[in-house]
């Protein structure tokens, strides 16, 4: 059952008022004298458990990553669950991928795929979730959020295509909210991405492979003044195996300024993305079968796009006697524009359906936390306080087209959305097999909506306060046991919140969508490393959502639904057999459905039940190095009575190279081992081709696996 949303934020303003008094009097007892027992083992739950030592390249099947340090600023702290985990830059890079989001299928369980051109945001799936570009998937990198709110083409909308995964030091993924600092977008999972400050090597990379495909990269770093200067570049260009080529464009920059050390330094970092492309969209199965076009063929070659992405952040770290403070602040201009058609001729038969979304935003926010350290009653605690802030000024437009030719306006909005948190969570050791975490956050939310339609203009506020709980047993036997709680939500675009009439139809009036829509999740898990080398963990998990975000056909956005229901288990292993041999294997099924009746049925559309990976990888610092993986995508229901679903998608990606000792590395990635002629991604909604009846016809749209390319890299590392 669906839990409401407390509407005060009182509650939370009393506790940290509480709490911090508490933790002061606890500090100050800390350094008048020892504590009861001689001994505060601080080190097992305090922010020296953050990964602040330099990320040694170890077991790495990559030319091109150098290794380094990462950690100024800080990634999270080590959370208690069976779902969470870090994944260094090395295991990162050692995966063979089509396209730079795929890398995050490093996170056990996640599926990132594509349905159009290669500069659109990736698609996500995670414990039985179709996330679209981002809903309930909260992604940052370096501090920064990825997803974007009221967005042109889907809320939560995560373009990762700026993404340099050599420059990636470390991943902190947490499933499931239950953690004070996840909040929008994070009621599924969030995934938070740190570069390194500084790189262990300079790399000079290049590679070619199938289609057109060419990247060009390259890292250095230089002392400068009493730090050090990063700067990174790089160029891709694609064409795909599409009878349009997707003629992908891209250009990339970082520069990162950094000084000092993880717990007391600080880093400035620029960054600076443009692509340009056309895209194959999704297309019928029937516009196939019945010849009128190929697998790689497109009903519209005008579909596609450009996206630009500029920002500027800091982060700021430094400790005292109580503990440590760590700030982090951003401002990111950002614009895309995108052309698709999904329906062809079934809203105008004349001009066509295709559509002109536009998105034009600069947003700014950030951070701020303090964790203290004392004792609470002789047992070791930390307190961590914190304050989140972001506010988005937009431009959001939707306009019907032509071959990309203007025809009219259907909405041109400005929207100023803002959002603040509190949230507190306190850490207790209580015995050697016993640890909590009891923490609680608040979200502020309001929006100014000026709409092209002036029915639709209008001022919006909410907010939400959640519980977050976590419970630690063990280790014994080398096991340890988890129980996790919490609350979360997901923000709905606030162009729905305030709007009374179909912008479309204005003669048609529209239920309001409700600004903040909460879940709750529950966990129970185990992780077990009795066995040398071998770490392995299953989890026990349901989420219930209060509305469901669900993908329509007809605009490629989501609407708010019914209220949903998902219960299932991970099973993640991770097993270190020699220093130079490691294996992975990860299994999640899931039951997803809506709670509350309705005729048409009660399965969620693209929810995935079953997802599992594989792989292996070898290899040293120098000699041989190689990677093989497998990802197993289940079949899914289209629709809401399971009477149209999607066939299984299994893919083999591998890669082989070799590292010479004058610093020169050399890999062959092979996707698609198989040539599989399975879809990227499959959905089944009402589209209508030429001579079809007026009404058109539901059928499966899909967009297929790229078949088996080849991609060779070389690289200097100096």
């Amino acid at each position: 059952m669906s839990r409401p949303p407390v509407r005060s934020a009182l509650p939370v303003l009393a506790a940290l008022a509480a709490l911090a008094a508490l933790t002061s009097a606890a500090s100050a007892q800390d350094r008048s004298g020892p504590v009861s027992g001689g001994e505060t083992q601080l080190e097992e739950i305090s922010v020296t458990a953050e990964p602040t030592t330099p990320t040694r390249i170890g077991l790495s099947a990559s030319a091109g990553y150098v290794g380094g340090t990462t950690g100024i600023g800080g990634p999270l702290l080590t959370v208690d669950s069976a779902s969470a985990g870090v994944i260094t830059g090395a295991q990162l890079n050692s995966r063979p991928v089509t396209r730079p989001g795929e890398v995050l299928e490093a996170v056990p369980g996640l599926i990132v795929t594509q349905h159009s051109g290669e500069g659109k945001a990736n698609q996500y799936f995670l414990r039985g979730f179709n996330l679209d570009h981002g809903t309930d998937i909260a992604i940052s990198v370096d501090g920064m959020p990825v997803n974007m709110r009221t967005h042109a083409h889907g809320q939560g909308y995560a373009d990762l295509n700026f993404l340099i995964p050599e420059l990636v030091g470390a991943v902190a993924f947490h499933k499931g909210p239950y953690f004070v600092r996840d909040g929008d977008f994070a009621s599924a999972g969030s995934v938070r991405i740190d570069y390194l400050d500084t790189t262990a090597k300079n790399l000079a990379l290049t590679s070619i492979g199938s289609f057109g495909y060419k990247r060009a990269l390259s890292i250095t770093t230089v002392p400068l003044g009493e730090g050090n200067l990063l700067l990174a570049g790089e160029a891709q260009v694609y064409d795909g195996p599409w009878v349009v080529p997707d003629a992908l464009r891209k250009i990339n920059g970082v520069a990162r300024y950094s000084q000092g050390t993880a717990l007391d330094g600080f880093s400035i970092t620029g960054m600076a993305y443009a692509a340009r492309w056309t895209a194959t969209n999704q297309i019928p199965e029937r516009a196939v079968g019945e010849g009128l076009i190929g697998r790689y063929g497109t009903l519209n070659p005008t579909d596609g796009g450009d996206s630009g992405r500029f920002s500027l952040s800091g982060r700021f770290s430094a400790t005292d006697e109580t503990g440590v403070t760590r700030a982090s602040a951003y401002v990111i201009r950002y614009q895309m524009n995108l052309f698709n058609d999904f329906t062809y001729v079934l809203n105008d038969p004349v001009g066509g359906d295709q559509f002109h979304q536009r998105d034009q935003r600069i947003l700014g926010g950030g951070e701020v936390r303090h964790i203290f350290q004392g004792d609470l009653f002789g047992r070791p605690l930390e307190v961590e306080i914190g304050a989140q802030t972001r506010t988005d000024s937009i431009r959001v437009g939707l306009f019907n087209t032509t071959l990309r030719q203007y025809r009219s306006t259907v909405l041109d909005d400005r929207v100023l959305e803002s959002s603040g948190a509190l949230y507190l969570d306190t850490r207790v050791r209580w015995t050697e097999w016993l640890r909590t975490s009891v923490g609680v956050r608040a979200d502020g939310y309001y929006a100014d909506v000026r709409s092209y339609t002036p029915a639709n203009s209008g001022k919006a506020t909410d907010g939400i306060v959640n519980p977050k709980l976590g419970l630690v047993l063990g280790p014994w036997f080398d096991t340890e046991f988890y129980v996790n709680y919490g609350g979360g939500f997901h923000s709905n675009d606030a162009r729905g919140v305030t709007a009374t009439v179909d912008p479309a139809s204005p003669l048609f009036t529209i239920t309001r969508s409700p600004f903040l829509v909460p879940s709750t999740g529950y966990e129970v898990g185990l992780r077990n490393r009795s066995l040398s080398g071998l770490e392995t963990s299953l989890a026990l998990f349901r989420l219930d959502f209060a509305s469901e975000n669900i993908f329509q056909g007809d605009t490629g956005t989501t609407e708010p639904s019914r209220p949903t229901r998902r219960f299932g288990v991970e099973w993640t292993n991770r097993y270190a057999v020699t220093p130079w041999l490691s294996l992975e294997g990860d299994l999640t099924i899931t039951n997803a459905r809506f709670t509350s009746y309705d005729p048409v049925g009660n399965r969620v559309p693209e929810a995935p039940t079953t997802v599992a990976s594989a792989g292996v990888t070898f290899g040293e610092p120098l000699g041989w190095f190689g990677s093989l993986r497998l990802r197993y995508f289940g079949p899914r229901p289209l629709i809401e009575d399971n009477s149209i679903r999607s066939r299984a998608t299994a893919l083999f990606n591998g890669r082989i190279g070799y590292a010479f000792a004058n610093g020169v590395s050399v890999s062959l990635d092979v996707l698609n081992l198989t040539n599989s002629k399975s879809d990227q991604i499959t959905y089944a909604y009402v589209s209508r081709l030429p001579g079809e009846a007026a009404e058109g016809l539901i059928d499966r749209v899909f967009h297929p696996v790229e078949p088996t390319a080849v991609r060779l890299t070389i690289a200097g590392r100096f």
